[in-house]
């Protein structure tokens, strides 16, 4: 695969992303998948799936993580619903985590994507010890079948994250950075954070967004690529220098517009293709 191919984040039965068919039609050639309903979850399903993609030619290079009773409808919603920090849901979720792993590896897909949640910035509190004790727990778990987990950015500061992925001493366990999540969660500002995790760092989401006027308690706006406050001629520069050379992936999640969603991607990829071409 040659250096910054580009991809869009792709739905088959569940979640925000565009449709296959539409990535091929865009003419990507590979895409992050957001995982199946459970019950699509089985050896079948994922031969079915992955022989359609194969028709288009394209590629699965992570699949994400989504569970049941997870809400982004404000920052403290996000806090108390997504992903394995909510301890209450923290047993049911890692328990599908690892079926999701276990589907994607039957699709031959070597990463597992998600949002851990609001990991806490004290290292001393026992709900720290717990999630520390979960990551590894799953990041064992998907060793066997030879992946990886990638953590996407976003909820929490870059130096907490890289102190949390120091502390979890796993060599399968990297980050999905998304520099629109730095912006819409109010956690930093994309390049820095980049630069301080760009070790980790094995997949990327190309999101733009503008800052909230209170950052950190209440949402920034999700835009369209290139309408935000993400400097996206420097996030491309900032990945040469840390020695990135995967998948550019689009993620623009208003599926309830599907032709406004496909026209923003569209001019993504332009506008994506014009750096690369820059900096080449």
């Amino acid at each position: 695969m040659s250096k910054w191919p580009i991809g869009v984040f792709v739905s088959i039965d569940a979640g925000l992303g565009v449709n296959p068919d539409v990535a091929h039609e865009l003419g990507v050639p590979t895409v992050h998948l957001h995982t199946p309903h459970p019950e699509s979850r089985t050896p079948e399903r994922a031969k079915e799936f992955l022989a359609r993609l194969d028709k288009l030619g394209i590629q699965v290079t992570v699949v994400f993580a989504g569970f049941e009773g997870e809400s982004y409808a404000d920052i403290p919603t996000v806090e108390r619903t997504i992903g394995l920090v909510p301890a209450a849901t923290r047993a049911a979720r890692t328990a599908e985590l690892k079926e999701i792993a276990d589907f994607a590896n039957l699709m031959g897909v070597k990463t597992v994507g998600l949002h851990i949640g609001f990991v806490p910035h004290d290292r001393s509190i026992s709900e720290y010890r717990d999630v520390l004790a979960v990551t590894r727990d799953v990041c064992d778990y998907v060793k066997k079948n030879g992946q990886a987990i990638h953590l996407e950015t976003g909820q929490e500061p870059a130096g907490v994250l890289l102190a949390f992925l120091e502390d979890v001493e796993r060599d399968n366990l990297f980050i999905n950075f998304d520099p629109a999540n730095m912006i819409l969660y109010g956690c930093g500002e994309p390049i820095p954070a980049l630069k301080t995790l760009g070790q980790y760092v094995r997949s990327i989401h190309c999101k733009d967004a503008t800052w909230s006027d209170q950052p950190g308690k209440t949402w920034g706006a999700e835009v369209a690529l290139g309408q935000g406050d993400v400097n996206f001629a420097a996030y491309l520069r900032t990945l040469n220098e840390i020695g990135y050379t995967g998948p550019l992936t689009i993620e623009r999640e208003i599926p309830q517009e599907p032709v406004r969603q496909k026209a923003e991607i569209a001019a993504a990829i332009e506008t994506l293709q014009s750096l690369k071409r820059e900096l080449a």
